[in-house]
């Protein structure tokens, strides 16, 4: 009888141990080790030449010259939504393993059920559902109203078997709902497991690869809002997107965190309605619902997400501070961004914000990545800190340096045209992006420095 191997595996990292230890010498975290039995190979059993991505027979053999590798565009496939579209870099790559995950509740499966319902009209698509039975599915699809016929569905958590029927059914797109509930039988571990989870996955992969068809993963989050499961996991799969939304909150954003075919700070909108996942055409809109009198420490910037501008509102609430330490709670900014902003005012404004509580939020959920945001949260917090309200037509954005300087910040044109077409009559932005001709009925207010902004107020 073979004797049962086993391995220690980092949850975090993946990276393997012959014996365990509290601290994986990888990424530096604490008891994140758990045993994993590894399959024994059968005498006389010889394993497939793998390359070094793990993937059996997906690797060309032949060398060739970099300057002979055809360039022709790979074809996609559209998956119905244009903002889903969009964050794909244009659509879905025959031969691609996309990994979106989620909170629960979030709308993975709701939007992946109307793409593969869509899809099935004209496309051969086998979707597959390890969490949920059919009759679930179908009473979803109906509640929908959702065009049932031609979607090839199976209820099933073992690998094997979705690989045969996936072999003999060959379909264009396989989506599997969700990757913590599929297992293999020659791995003893539960499902969901570190090893399940990775050879499972390396499994399904190296199928799409061969046999060019899209592959759909469905995969759960930790309660931090990472991707549950070994970090290899993510290095296996082509694009890794997330949809991110609160209980509270009927809107959805649907992120890219990794894709091969695309850029990755692309941003999609969605709506989840009573009719399933909306598309949000124009997302400054939903941003932008503000109240007719304008309060102290509100102010609309413009972000760039992806290849659009975007218009949202920051808030900003200055009081003064009963604790020794005052706070400084910000939402959809970077926190210590906040705390370097607040001494550039200091050092270079001239207002002193050390004894008062700082408290920053970006309306609607966003979270704001770039550094164009700046400007609009310093002048929002002086509003807040004045108890003066900012003018309603007035739109900011730019980049604040430590030495008080309004650096410039991407595509600046076309943020000013952006809010210029949703009636935005002031702006002020850093000198290097005003325009030679600002846009007819817009004053665009340039300035070098915070004290040149703060006095523009």
């Amino acid at each position: 009888m073979a004797k049962v191997k086993s391995a220690f595996v980092c949850t975090e990292c993946g990276a393997e141990y012959r014996k365990w230890q509290g601290q994986c010498s990888s990424c530096q975290e604490w008891n994140t080790l758990t045993e994993v039995r590894l399959a024994s190979a059968r005498p006389g059993a010889s394993a497939p030449a793998q390359g070094r991505s793990g993937y059996a027979g997906d690797l060309s053999r032949d060398v060739v010259d970099l300057s002979n590798v055809d360039l022709s565009e790979v074809p996609r496939l559209s998956s119905t939504f244009a903002e889903f579209d969009r964050v794909l870099g244009g659509g879905l790559v025959p031969g691609s393993a996309v990994l979106l995950g989620g909170n629960p509740g979030a709308g993975k499966s709701t939007l992946l059920l109307q793409t593969a319902c869509k899809l099935a009209q004209q496309r051969r698509i086998l979707y597959v559902t390890g969490e949920e039975s059919l009759s679930q599915v179908a009473m979803r699809a109906h509640r929908l109203q959702l065009p049932t016929t031609g979607l090839k569905m199976l209820a099933e958590t073992s690998v094997e078997t979705i690989l045969a029927v996936a072999e003999r059914e060959k379909p264009e797109i396989l989506v599997i709902d969700s990757i913590q509930t599929m297992h293999l039988e020659d791995i003893s571990s539960a499902p969901g497991g570190v090893a399940q989870v990775r050879e499972s996955s390396a499994a399904l992969t190296r199928f799409a690869k061969q046999s060019n068809t899209v592959l759909l993963l469905v995969g759960h989050v930790t309660k931090d809002g990472t991707l549950a499961g070994p970090k290899v996991l993510e290095h296996m799969i082509d694009a890794s997107l997330l949809l991110e939304g609160g209980a509270d909150s009927r809107f959805r954003t649907l992120r890219g965190q990794k894709n091969r075919f695309g850029a990755v700070n692309e941003l999609g909108v969605f709506a989840m309605l009573e009719q399933g996942m909306k598309e949000v055409k124009n997302p400054s809109a939903i941003f932008l619902s503000r109240q007719e009198e304008q309060a102290p420490g509100s102010l609309v910037m413009v972000v760039w997400e992806g290849t659009r501008p975007i218009l949202v509102e920051v808030q900003a609430l200055v009081d003064e501070s009963a604790l020794g330490n005052p706070r400084r709670v910000a939402v959809g900014v970077d926190q210590n961004r906040l705390a370097m902003l607040l001494a550039v005012l200091n050092r270079h404004g001239g207002l002193f914000t050390g004894d008062q509580d700082v408290f920053l939020n970006v309306v609607g959920g966003v979270k704001v990545l770039e550094t164009s945001a700046d400007l609009a949260v310093l002048l929002a917090v002086v509003s807040s800190l004045q108890n003066r309200a900012l003018p309603k037509e007035l739109v900011v954005f730019g980049e604040v340096g430590l030495s008080g300087e309004i650096r410039p910040v991407p595509s600046g044109q076309e943020r000013i045209s952006e809010a210029a077409k949703h009636g935005f009559l002031r702006a002020i932005v850093p000198r290097a992006n005003a325009p030679k001709q600002a846009p007819k009925g817009m004053e665009v207010i340039p300035v070098d420095k915070l004290s040149d902004a703060l006095e523009a107020l």
